[in-house]
């Protein structure tokens, strides 16, 4: 029993020793370990002002400015194509030609009355003139010349239904005629596409209509050309909001004067609703602790902790919202090693320029990336 209770007294010792060296251990840290190093090397950064953007995200469908599938008025064989497959043509440019030798003839027909009528009404309107005519006869005459006139228009519009011209500026699709084949009414001959502007339609939940004007800027892209930025500009916002969905569809246009963008293609597009200037920190300097966001100054060399309040996140930088002000040096090497305020610190690399994220900075900022 009596060894037993020296058992119980001696692991009591041990204890009371073990509490009184980690007590000592603790009163020691804030020098950072007395024997230790003495000063923390560490990593600082000035702070820098961003330029930060909200951001509306979506996914939306190339389509081209004017889009039309061309077809024949008249069924008919085809004399001459004039084109070829993917062309970039210029507005009334002939396509194709399709037999008209009957509507040449009666088109020559109607020219041959129209001059017959004129030169009628002419001696009419001598003989009017001289007293050798009735003015009836006259108006007569030149109803003659009316109708002809009619005549020789008529005949002019279905010789020009036998002529296929572009309706306007844009890009030709595949040749789906040959010469010398039949070709039917509202048989497709081939589609053009007017692609020197994009118009770019896209969801977005309704949420965000509050946000969401005409002229806004936005950005997108395509898995064609990933290193490509296409820009333009919010062009209208549909008049209804899908019920079933929640969403509105808003409708961009993109300009596109090297015609890389086709329609139908699949593009994510950022609408940036706003654009403002604040202080930024990178990423890693933030340490958050129970809840809070807190960053390490640099005050005299010595680290300081401050709590901040951050506001939007971008890749390699956050917004600071308070607690810093633009003469601040915030750590972002070390952070781990800074336990408690006070520390004193040795600055290793102090560049105001922080070599995090570069790309991603220039892209937020809607600065070019270098060549």
């Amino acid at each position: 029993m009596t060894q037993g209770r020296l058992f119980l007294v001696a692991i009591l010792v041990v204890l009371g020793g073990v509490a009184g060296w980690l007590l000592f251990s603790e009163g020691r840290g804030g020098e950072r370990g007395g024997f230790a190093a003495r000063t923390v090397t560490v990593k600082a950064t000035a702070l820098e002002r961003q330029t930060f953007r909200d951001i509306v995200e979506a996914i939306g469908t190339a389509q081209a400015r004017e889009s039309v599938t061309l077809t024949a008025r008249v069924s008919d064989t085809v004399e001459a194509v004039h084109f070829d497959d993917g062309q970039v043509v210029s507005r009334n440019d002939l396509l194709v030609s399709i037999t008209d030798d009957e509507e040449q003839a009666l088109m020559r027909e109607a020219e041959a009355t129209l001059l017959e009528a004129t030169q009628q009404l002419k001696r009419t309107e001598d003989l009017v003139t001289r007293g050798n005519a009735s003015v009836s006869t006259l108006d007569t005459q030149r109803r003659v010349v009316t109708e002809a006139q009619s005549r020789l228009t008529a005949a002019r519009a279905r010789l020009n239904d036998r002529k296929i011209r572009a309706p306007f500026d844009g890009v030709l699709g595949l040749r789906q005629v040959s010469e010398g084949a039949l070709l039917s009414q509202s048989a497709p001959i081939t589609t053009i596409d007017a692609i020197d502007i994009i118009n770019l339609d896209f969801s977005v939940p309704e949420r965000f209509i509050a946000t969401l004007t005409p002229g806004q800027s936005v950005q997108a892209q395509v898995d064609a050309y990933p290193d490509r930025l296409f820009e333009g500009k919010v062009k209208t916002i549909d008049s209804r909001v899908d019920p079933a969905t929640r969403s509105v569809i808003v409708r961009a246009e993109i300009p596109n004067p090297s015609l890389l963008l086709r329609p139908g293609m699949l593009m994510t597009v950022e609408v940036i609703s706003r654009v403002w200037e604040a202080l930024a920190v990178p990423e890693e300097a933030v340490v958050p602790t129970g809840g809070a966001n807190y960053v390490f100054i640099i005050s005299d060399d010595r680290a300081e902790r401050r709590r901040v309040e951050l506001g939007l996140r971008r890749p390699g930088y956050v917004e600071v919202l308070s607690g810093l002000s633009d003469d601040d040096r915030v750590v972002t090497e070390g952070t781990l090693r800074l336990g408690r305020q006070g520390i004193q610190v040795r600055v290793l690399d102090d560049t105001p320029e922080r070599k995090g994220a570069p790309e991603a900075r220039r892209r937020y900022a809607g600065e070019e990336s270098p060549a």
